[in-house]
C-alpha cells in the first residue's frame, strides 16, 4: 500500500493464515464466549459515574488483545478494565468541558481497525463467519466505544497540554535518579546522508505507463476490477482484496492519491496517474463526507541499468565538488543535489526513527540500517564515504555517500551528552505524574464501584482507595 510512513510486510496469504491459525481459533473461541454472554446474561463489572462497563466489553478486549498475535493471558483482563474505568472517566469530564472528536476521525479509526482485522482473519467472509454477523453490523457496534475512546484520549491531551520542562525540572529530575540506576546508552553516532536515486526518463516510464493503460481499458471493457487487481497490482498489502482500501480521509494517502481520489463520483474510474511509489489508476466505491472508498491498481516501474548508470555519474560528481571545493559542506550539498525528502531539509543528517517526536539526529548503531552501519564502523569522525549502492526493502536502489558527525561510545547517562534524552525522560515522569494528580482528584469525587470478580487484579485496588463514595464489595 502507500499510505505515508507505512511499510507492508509481503507475506503471501497462504503463510500469513498459517501463522496466524492459532491466534484466529482463539479469537474465534473467545468471540463465541463474548456472543453466549449477551444472549445469555451479562452483568456489569465496574460503574464510573453515570457509565457502565458490562463484563462483555471486557471480554471483547481481550479478544482483540488475542488476535493482535499476543499469547493468552487473562491477568490482562484487570489491566483492560483499569482501562475501561480510566476512558470513562475522561469522557464524562469531556462532556463537562465540551470536548468532542468529529465524525471523520472516529470512522477512520473503524476503518482502521476493520482492515486489520480483515487482513489478520483472511478476508471479509472468514472476518464475519468468526464475529458472527455481518461486518457493517459489528462497525456499528463497536462505534460508540471507539468515538468515547477517542473523546477520552483529546480529554487526556486537553489535560496535559500546559505541560512542559524547564532546565531546573531537568536537573532536578536527573539529580532524583539514584547513581546505581542511571540508564546506560549504547554506543551511538550522527550520520549524514546525500542520496541519489535512479530517475527514469519519459521513454522509460512510458513502458510501465503502458502495461497499466492496458489493464485500465480491459476493465473499461466489462473486466472485474477486483479480479484485475488480484491478478496484476503490485501493492501487495491490498492486491488479495482486489486492491480495495477501504474508507479513509485526504491525510491518510499521498497528495496526487488524495486529490484524484477526492475529485471523482461514485463507481467512476481515474485516469493513469504518478506518485512516489509508481503509476496507479483507482475506483471510488463511496464516498461519506470527508472519507472515501477506493479501489487501485498499481504498477511500480522498475530501475533500468541506464537510469543506475546515470545516478552513478550524478553522485560522483557530487562527491568529487566535496572533496575539491571548500567552499561548499556537506549540509548545502545535500541541500541542494540529495533526492531523500527525509533529511536534504535537515542538513542530510539522518533522524533516530526509534524517537521521532525528540527529533535526535543520535542513533545507536544498533538501530541503523545493516548496509549503512558496515559503512560508518570503517569511518572516522568528519570523514565522508566514497560513493555507495545501498538497496532498500522493497527492492529499490539508491547511491549514497555518508557523512560521520559524531560517534559516543557507550556510558552511563550525565546531563553533558545526554541532554536531549534526559529531557525527554523528565517531560514524562512530569507528564505522568500530571495525569496521576488528575485522575487522584476525579477518583475521590466520583461513584465508583467494582465487581468482587475483578477485585483480585491489584491494578484496580487504587480506585477504590481513599475514595468515600466508591461501593466496593
Amino acid at each position: 500500500m502507500f499510505y505515508k510512513q507505512v511499510i507492508y510486510n509481503f507475506i503471501s496469504k497462504e503463510r500469513y493464515m498459517r501463522k496466524f491459525g492459532l491466534t484466529l481459533f482463539i479469537l474465534l473461541t473467545t468471540l463465541t464466549f463474548v456472543n453466549a454472554q449477551k444472549r445469555t446474561l451479562d452483568k456489569i463489572a465496574g460503574v464510573v459515574g453515570s457509565g457502565i462497563i458490562l463484563q462483555s466489553d471486557v471480554e471483547s478486549q481481550y479478544a482483540q488483545y488475542l488476535v493482535a498475535g499476543n499469547p493468552p493471558t487473562p491477568t490482562i483482563k484487570g489491566y483492560i478494565l483499569q482501562q475501561l474505568l480510566t476512558q470513562k472517566l475522561l469522557a464524562q469530564q469531556a462532556v463537562i468541558d465540551s470536548v468532542t472528536v468529529k465524525d471523520d476521525e472516529v470512522d477512520a479509526e473503524v476503518d482502521r481497525r476493520m482492515r486489520s482485522m480483515t487482513m489478520r482473519a483472511g478476508g471479509e467472509e472468514r472476518l464475519e463467519q468468526f464475529i458472527g454477523k455481518s461486518i457493517i453490523q459489528y462497525k456499528d457496534e463497536i462505534r460508540p466505544d471507539i468515538k468515547e475512546m477517542k473523546v477520552a484520549e483529546k480529554m487526556r491531551q486537553k489535560i496535559t497540554e500546559k505541560v512542559n520542562v524547564t532546565p531546573y525540572d531537568i536537573k532536578k529530575y536527573f539529580d532524583g535518579i539514584p547513581k546505581d540506576s542511571l540508564p546506560t546508552y549504547n554506543k551511538e553516532v550522527e550520520i549524514g546522508e546525500i542520496s541519489i536515486s535512479p530517475a527514469l526518463t519519459v521513454a522509460e516510464k512510458k513502458i510501465f505507463k503502458d502495461k497499466l493503460e492496458a489493464i485500465r481499458a480491459r476493465i473499461k471493457g466489462g473486466e472485474d476490477f477486483g479480479n484485475m487487481a488480484r491478478l496484476y497490482s503490485q501493492d501487495q498489502g491490498s492486491a488479495p482484496d482486489g486492491g480495495d482500501l477501504g474508507f479513509a480521509d485526504r491525510s491518510t494517502f499521498v497528495k496526487e492519491f488524495a486529490a484524484m481520489a477526492f475529485k471523482l463520483k461514485a463507481g467512476e474510474i481515474s485516469p493513469i496517474f504518478e506518485t512516489d511509489f509508481g503509476f496507479h489508476f483507482l475506483q471510488v466505491i463511496e464516498r461519506r463526507g470527508e472519507q472515501v472508498h477506493v479501489r487501485h491498481i498499481l504498477i511500480r516501474p522498475d530501475q533500468t541499468q541506464a537510469s543506475l548508470n546515470r545516478a552513478k555519474a550524478r553522485i560522483d560528481s557530487v562527491y568529487t565538488l566535496l572533496l575539491g571545493n571548500k567552499k561548499i559542506d556537506f549540509s548545502s550539498a545535500a541541500a541542494i543535489y540529495s533526492d531523500s525528502k527525509d533529511t536534504k531539509f535537515n542538513g542530510g543528517m539522518m533522524l533516530n526513527m526509534d524517537n521521532v517526536q525528540a527529533r535526535t539526529t543520535y542513533i545507536p548503531t544498533d538501530k541503523l540500517d545493516p548496509q549503512v552501519a558496515l559503512v560508518v564502523d570503517t569511518m572516522k569522525v568528519g570523514e565522508l564515504s566514497k560513493p555507495g549502492l545501498f538497496t532498500a526493502a522493497d527492492g529499490k536502489k539508491t547511491y549514497k555517500i555518508l557523512y560521520l558527525k559524531s560517534k559516543t561510545d557507550a556510558h552511563k547517562a550525565n546531563l553533558a551528552q545526554d541532554l536531549p534524552k534526559i529531557k525527554e525522560l523528565a517531560y514524562e515522569d512530569k507528564l505522568n505524574r500530571s495525569v496521576s494528580e488528575w485522575f487522584e482528584k476525579k477518583r475521590k469525587s466520583t461513584y465508583i464501584k467494582i465487581d468482587p470478580e475483578y477485585q483480585a487484579y491489584p491494578q484496580l485496588k487504587m480506585w477504590a482507595a481513599g475514595n468515600p463514595t466508591a461501593q466496593v464489595k
